[in-house]
């Protein structure tokens, strides 16, 4: 039994599906991990969300966390947020089966712990501690999985507030809790996000630094395993695994056997 992560889908069927192939992907005895951002940009989301739906049905052999892209689909569907010029959203918005495939995105988690391992899209604020993280998304996970989620949208989206603060309550504070495990890339050493900043660590604007780097982060005992951080690319030490190697952007995808930190990789260019 082997348990391997991997990086951001977005949309790349047949390279995940190469992916697979390569690591002898066997669902009866091993897991996937996968960082989020199933969907979108990338040209198979829909086939792409079909068949994760039934290995996790059949199989359950999936734990996936939710990224922005996945999100952005549900807020799209809820009438919260609007399509953009490069979406690739539409098969799904319009397939037979949306309610279903929207359904079960809404009831993956937004952040995942086993053992000395945790998963989250892009990061956590220094001050969570894992556990504080668990009880955080599942504050939002609640509201996702809701019948009239559609009517609560809104209190999770939005740039402000960029920081935490543990007295805040309603919109205030699902938006950071959304905003640092789907956004987040570098922040200052008190916890202040930049979402503006898409760049490698070279370039990083004075005062902020990369999530992972913020002096006695609270969770820094665990290795987190993450994504969306394209620039970023491909970045492994003992407390981080980070995934997102570009693939969307004709790079690669990568996945990580966690029992030994091997690493597998296809080529990317649909």
């Amino acid at each position: 039994m082997a348990t391997y992560a991997i990086g951001d889908l977005q949309g790349c069927f047949k390279a995940f599906s190469r992916l697979l192939g390569q690591i002898d992907f066997n669902p009866t005895h091993d897991k996937l991990w996968l960082v989020g951002d199933l969907v979108n940009r990338g040209p198979h989301s829909l086939e792409l969300l079909r068949f994760l739906k039934q290995m996790d049905e059949t199989d359950h052999c999936v734990v996936i966390v939710l990224g922005n892209h996945d999100l952005h689909l549900l807020m799209v569907q809820a009438g919260i947020s609007s399509s953009h010029s490069r979406d690739t959203l539409q098969s799904i918005l319009h397939a037979p089966d949306c309610d279903d495939l929207l359904f079960w995105l809404r009831h993956q988690r937004l952040f995942y712990h086993q053992d000395n391992f945790a998963m989250v899209h892009a990061g956590l604020l220094p001050s969570w501690s894992i556990s504080q993280a668990t009880q955080l998304a599942q504050e939002v996970e609640i509201i996702l999985r809701r019948d009239d989620y559609a009517r609560h949208c809104a209190e999770l989206y939005g740039n402000e507030p960029h920081h935490w603060q543990e007295s805040w309550t309603g919109s205030k504070r699902l938006r950071v809790i959304v905003n640092a495990m789907t956004r987040m890339r570098v922040c200052t050493p008190d916890g202040v996000m930049n979402f503006s900043y898409k760049g490698n660590v070279r370039s990083i604007p004075l005062g902020y630094l990369p999530w992972f780097d913020v002096p006695n982060r609270a969770s820094n005992h665990h290795t987190i395993v993450c994504g969306h951080w394209s620039a970023l690319g491909l970045y492994q030490r003992e407390n981080l695994i980070a995934l997102d190697s570009g693939c969307v952007w004709g790079e690669q995808l990568s996945a990580v056997r966690l029992e030994d930190r091997k690493l597998f990789q296809v080529a990317c260019g649909e």
